[in-house]
């Protein structure tokens, strides 16, 4: 007999438990207006599809009021342009202002002053040195636009050739002992 009475106690209790879920998310199902949203008719959405469709969207970069076509190889171009080529000097050059350029890396930068030919040594944005260049149309065989490169000139000199989008350019220099 207990037992009878104590399955009849928790069949109530578990049934009562039902109750509890009063005011949630199953009491807004088959409604229309769940959660604030209106209902649309067909005839909206057809109109803001064929609203949507006219539109092309604008690229934030280009400003307004101009148009252009550029293509990617041109953007290429432009952005291998701006970054500096690296030349290793393996050993010690004696600058025509009679100060020593140590072995290392160098950012080379050609550039012209007054008409004439100049490459900047760099070294984490200090200039090692400012070395005066003659200006030529050899490429010096390279494939690539911005180059620079390190060549022997004899027994006392080396040849530093640089080229980029401007201009191509060397520089014999001395070296040290």
């Amino acid at each position: 007999m207990r037992k009878i009475i104590i399955i009849i106690f928790a069949i109530i209790i578990s049934a009562g438990n039902f109750v509890f879920a009063d005011g949630d998310l199953w009491d807004n199902y088959g409604d229309q207006n769940i959660y604030g949203q209106k209902p649309v008719s067909d005839k909206e959405f057809e109109q803001a599809l064929e609203s949507k469709k006219g539109k092309k969207k604008r690229d934030k970069n280009i400003p307004k009021g101009e148009s252009f076509q550029q293509s990617n190889e041109t953007d290429s171009i432009i952005n291998v342009s701006k970054e500096l080529p690296v030349l290793l000097i393996p050993l010690n050059l004696k600058s025509p202002d009679g100060s020593i350029i140590p072995t290392g890396h160098y950012q080379v930068e050609g550039f012209k002053e007054n008409g004439k030919a100049y490459l900047k040594l760099y070294q984490a944005h200090y200039v090692i040195a400012k070395l005066p260049a003659e200006e030529t149309n050899d490429d010096f065989g390279e494939t690539s636009i911005n180059f620079v490169k390190l060549i022997p000139h004899g027994e006392a000199h080396v040849q530093i050739v640089f080229g980029n989008v401007d201009f191509n350019a060397y520089s014999v220099i001395d070296i040290a002992e």
